[in-house]
């Protein structure tokens, strides 16, 4: 099966302008998911999708390929990042480059390794579904016991049935990462979104499900980081 590997890393974040190049422990963002796909040998061509000639440049740099630069209409605030993913696709089947299956990496998730991106196309491989989404635990964050605030001010709690209940008896809930997802090409072109009615979750460990749209983001990714360099070094982590 012929795999395509599209990072989405467009240059307009308004929350931590220049993230997917700033530096995260001496490397920029980007270069993390780059390396991982890489690393993976899973794909037959890995490239970066963006409007900006200065990612572009980064990628290419770390061993990306960047055959073109992303249309402005499909990197503002509102396009969804599945329709940059399905352009990268028609873009180089314009070329003769197909491809049946395509994994979207997001630059913003740099604990993502090559391990959880050999492992998630293991999953989907084996599942019955078109396209599969990377998840994390909720853990004791736990979305079943939510509370909104009331027009007057109290609190309401969005499961009142749920809410009385101890967590080991609910049903697990996941969240959504842009860590690693998979998706058949036809199916990607029929439907338009990883979205489809139908699709598998591949949980990855909160400590690789890390998103970064933020400043709090970044520095968490930074030490956790640093917390698994001082591990795999053996380095007394107290």
């Amino acid at each position: 099966m012929a795999n395509l590997a599209v990072i989405p890393a467009r240059g307009g974040s308004k929350r931590l302008p220049g993230k997917n190049v700033r530096l995260l422990a001496g490397e920029p963002l980007i270069a993390y998911s780059i390396r991982a796909a890489l690393e993976s040998g899973v794909f037959d061509l890995v490239v970066v999708s963006t409007d900006d000639p200065a990612i572009a440049a980064v990628a290419v740099e770390h061993g990306a390929s960047v055959p073109f630069l992303r249309d402005a209409s499909l990197a503002d605030d509102h396009t969804p990042v599945s329709a940059a993913t399905l352009d990268a696709v028609r873009r180089l089947a314009a070329d003769g480059l197909r491809f049946e299956a395509v994994a979207q990496l997001m630059a913003n998730c740099p604990l993502r390794d090559a391990v959880a991106v050999i492992e998630s196309l293991h999953a989907f491989e084996a599942s019955p579904f078109a396209a599969q989404v990377s998840v994390t635990s909720y853990g004791w964050l736990n979305p079943w016991w939510a509370l909104k605030r009331a027009p007057d001010g109290a609190a309401e709690p969005l499961f009142e049935a749920e809410l009385a209940q101890r967590s080991q008896d609910l049903p697990p809930l996941y969240c959504p990462t842009g860590a690693v997802w998979w998706a058949e090409v036809a199916a990607l072109e029929r439907e338009g979104t990883f979205h489809m009615p139908r699709r598998a979750l591949f949980e990855l460990p909160w400590s690789k499900a890390v998103d970064i749209d933020d400043e709090a983001d970044f520095e968490l990714a930074e030490f956790l980081m640093a917390y698994q360099r001082a591990r795999a070094a053996g380095a007394s982590v107290n």
